[in-house]
């Protein structure tokens, strides 16, 4: 029965990559995977961890319990209500739009997810709040020499 749900999740993976237009590479750059590694969670080769289960839940606007339900036989009869965006999966549904502009790829493509992320809310907040964030991170800065 086990491999029965890694080949249900793995194929539920793949629709879903597919569905939001993403590639392995990408998948698995979010993911902090090599492509491989992400490769084998959609041939059931290997199951995610708990982390891994989070960031896709995350990267597909689901929660973990969906992402984990979509692994299980589901009833056709029955009407399952979505759930509700939640502020974090709006934030990151937001923020893979943002990148996932051709335009915002290519002028970004160095950087990794973190500095991505910070430069994502830095220019969502007001001019005095990005002084006091720059100040702040020069006493950080000082602090580590």
């Amino acid at each position: 029965m086990e491999t029965l749900k890694n080949e249900q999740l793995a194929n539920r993976l793949r629709e879903l990559r597919t569905i939001h237009g993403y590639n392995q590479d990408y998948v698995a750059s979010f993911l902090g995977v090599v492509r491989q590694t992400y490769s084998h969670y959609e041939t059931g080769q290997r199951t995610p961890n708990s982390e891994t289960l989070y960031k896709l839940a995350g990267l597909y606007n689901i929660s973990v319990d969906d992402l984990i339900q979509l692994s299980l036989e589901l009833d056709k009869n029955v009407y399952y209500d979505a759930p509700a965006p939640t502020q974090s999966s709006e934030d990151l549904a937001g923020f893979l739009e943002y990148f996932n502009n051709p335009n915002n790829q290519k002028k970004y493509q160095h950087f990794n997810n973190l500095e991505k992320e910070l430069l994502y809310y830095f220019e969502k907040i007001s001019e005095a709040d990005k002084k006091e964030i720059i100040e702040f991170t020069k006493i950080k800065a000082r602090k580590k020499q």
